[in-house]
């Protein structure tokens, strides 16, 4: 048996799904194959080892994924048992597919090895959070941040800083310990919150950079960050209103108590 033949023994056993991925999200296995022969510097002989070594290294962001998720499923659970609501609305995650870590490494000038990619890419495994209010980002990232065991190396706070083209969201890139069975290994996930109006802005915003033709258009442009204004807007005053109930239900708890005195 070849080297190729063995690479596709490997390929045939990568998941049709890649680990941690939204459904729908296919690893195009043979693409990765003539990609991995390509860029491999004696041809195809060291195609089996490179593909074997990728493939366990998704698994690896996929373990990481799963235990940021758990995290933030707990706190989830804990803060809607000592208030009375849910500040998290729901979590997505994905590891990067194979070919966009390829893409990622060729345009940086870097080699295609596990040691490149796990020195150089933070947004391998990926965790979005989505919020129900403003506050429970900042809440619900605060009290993740404080984990003794979570490191968090870079944030970035495109709410309070839009970007340019509007986008609003909480970003942190951390580094967390899993344990497998050749001991602990330090991961690092990158992690989106953002309520659901901002989720909303941005899907139909990425959706729309693929008509890339006329979605660069200036007055395409401006109206999409006139709607990221116009959805930012709303997001404040849904807040307003949330906190103007929970001030009526205080008030209203403390006049039922004064009155059983």
């Amino acid at each position: 048996m070849n080297d190729l033949e063995r690479a596709g023994k490997v390929g045939a056993v990568l998941p049709a799904v890649a680990p941690g991925a939204q459904s729908g999200d296919p690893v195009d296995r043979e693409e990765l194959l003539r990609v991995l022969v390509r860029e491999g510097e004696d041809g195809a002989e060291d195609v089996y080892g490179r593909l074997n070594s990728f493939a366990e290294l998704l698994m690896r962001y996929s373990a990481a994924i799963r235990e940021v998720r758990t995290k933030f499923e707990v706190l989830n659970e804990e803060f809607s048992f000592r208030n009375s609501r849910n500040p998290i609305e729901s979590i997505s995650s994905r590891v990067k597919r194979p070919l966009s870590i390829v893409g990622k490494l060729r345009r940086r000038g870097l080699p295609l090895t596990v040691e490149a990619i796990e020195q150089n890419l933070d947004d391998v495994a990926g965790v979005r959070v989505i919020c129900s209010f403003i506050d429970d980002i900042y809440a619900v990232a605060e009290m993740f941040a404080r984990q003794d065991d979570v490191t968090v190396l870079e944030v970035k706070d495109y709410i309070r800083k839009p970007k340019q083209n509007g986008y609003r969201s909480y970003h942190m890139i951390v580094q967390i310990p899993v344990f497998f069975s050749d001991g602990k290994r330090p991961m690092r996930v990158e992690i989106q919150l953002r309520t659901v109006a901002m989720d909303f802005w941005a899907s139909l915003e990425h959706q729309m950079k693929y008509k890339k033709d006329s979605a660069d258009r200036p007055e395409i442009s401006a109206e999409l960050r006139s709607c990221a204004e116009t959805i930012a807007a709303t997001d404040a005053r849904m807040l307003g209103i949330r906190k103007r109930i929970e001030k009526l239900e205080m008030e209203r708890e403390d006049g039922g108590a004064g009155g059983q005195r």
